[in-house]
């Protein structure tokens, strides 16, 4: 794959002109807070991996408008003392899939919740298991496109807010620093701990590698791969309906989530992304906590010759040890 954004030098000092809606707190606290529930856990019930260092369970929590959204949530065995936990986000088609799949944080000696993606698990991985009950919102069949034409019915508002009450449901379970709660993913899981970051002030950490939904309006120009390609896909039979498209997009803005962090952060991208362009990362990244008044720990490493899988393993475990650090 060549070299098709912008020369690293220029991606450094990125910080783009956002068309940023002006009711986009207030859009974001009123979502939240129609989500809010004295409980955020519905059941957490054990099940049996065949795994004698992990202790898994199957938790189901309430997201968007308070409807179910099922996770896994593990922990190291034999450690009874509250944890640091670790929620991760899944790509972009993935489900949360199949309980031992995602090992590497409970290894390390966090507690990991494995969010499910509500009406998605069906393109890759071993599926998944929360519908979504919006999902005939008008727009195209997939996740993307579901709703595009108005925000309120856009499959990502309700996805995030499933991603903000993930780290809710997870303080409440048993075992949990609540003080100390990290989001991680990669591409569409990076664009939720994206948003989740920008909406959850007492986050302690973001991982954050090739986001979607990071210069979205950029990206539409540039590449026609993956999530985005679906979006362009629509808009060629659609025509006219851009501007309704760009403006429910316009809340979904990962730039803008980022500028409201407060989270120390860990960014990972690949210069020959052609799923996630780079400079929606690196715009994300410059102005990351610019509005917050927080002056928040954070890196971006960058992979010159790779894609959309960015480091991979070698950049996991730069996380690793950049999180051991800063956990002390």
């Amino acid at each position: 794959m060549p070299v098709f954004d912008l020369p690293l030098p220029e991606l450094e000092h990125r910080r783009p002109a956002l068309d940023e809606p002006a009711d986009f707190d207030a859009f974001w606290r009123d979502t939240l807070r129609e989500a809010e529930r004295p409980e955020p856990l519905l059941s957490v019930h054990p099940v049996e991996t065949g795994l004698r260092l992990t202790r898994t369970w199957d938790v189901t929590f309430r997201g968007f408008a308070g409807e179910p959204v099922r996770a896994w949530f593990s922990r190291p065995a034999g450690m009874p003392e509250p944890l640091p936990a670790v929620v991760e986000f899944a790509g972009y088609g993935r489900g949360r899939g199949l309980p031992h799949e995602r090992l590497t944080w409970v290894n390390a000696g966090y507690a990991h919740l494995l969010m499910d993606n509500r009406g998605q698990g069906d393109q890759y991985g071993n599926g998944g298991h929360t519908p979504d009950p919006h999902a005939t919102a008008p727009g195209g069949p997939g996740p993307a496109v579901r709703g595009l034409l108005d925000p309120h019915d856009y499959h990502y508002r309700r996805l995030i807010t499933d991603a903000v009450r993930a780290v809710a449901a997870v303080r409440a379970l048993p075992g949990v620093d609540a003080s100390r709660i990290t989001a991680v993913g990669n591409s569409q899981g990076g664009g939720l701990a994206l948003a989740v970051a920008g909406l959850v002030p007492d986050l302690t950490a973001a991982l954050i590698t090739a986001p979607l939904l990071c210069g979205i309006r950029r990206a539409l120009d540039l590449t026609d791969a993956g999530p985005y390609g679906e979006i362009v896909a629509y808009l060629t039979v659609h025509r006219g309906a851009e501007q309704a498209a760009y403006r429910t997009l316009s809340y979904m803005e990962g730039i803008s989530f980022a500028r409201r962090a407060h989270a120390a952060t860990h960014f990972g991208v690949g210069l020959r992304d052609t799923v996630c362009p780079p400079s929606g990362a690196y715009a994300a990244w410059n102005g990351y906590a610019e509005l917050s008044g927080a002056d928040p720990r954070k890196e971006i490493h960058a992979y010159p010759f790779n894609g959309h899988e960015g480091g991979d393993a070698f950049h996991v475990r730069g996380q690793l040890a950049w999180l051991r650090d800063l956990l002390g």
